[in-house]
């Protein structure tokens, strides 16, 4: 277990230091590209589901509207 958590260190530790050489080159304080970082996933991840909703919605509706009739009295 001892392993994974150096492992874990490890990746968080680089992982952390390109945040930091962002932050570096733009600036700003490498907290804030890391909150933007995770905000943009979620914000990315919702629209994904959000559009997947959407389309659902619309393929029902449009199902609903443009079914197929066998003949004329079906009106």
């Amino acid at each position: 277990m001892n392993l994974f958590y150096t492992l874990l260190l490890y990746f968080q530790k680089r992982g952390y230091y390109v945040c930091q050489r962002i932050a570096d080159r733009l600036g700003i304080r490498a907290k804030i590209v890391r909150t933007s970082f995770m905000y943009l996933t979620f914000v990315t991840v919702g629209f994904g589901f959000a559009l997947y909703l959407f389309l659902a919605f619309w393929m029902r509706i449009k199902d609903i509207i443009y079914t197929k009739r066998s003949s004329v009295f079906d009106l």
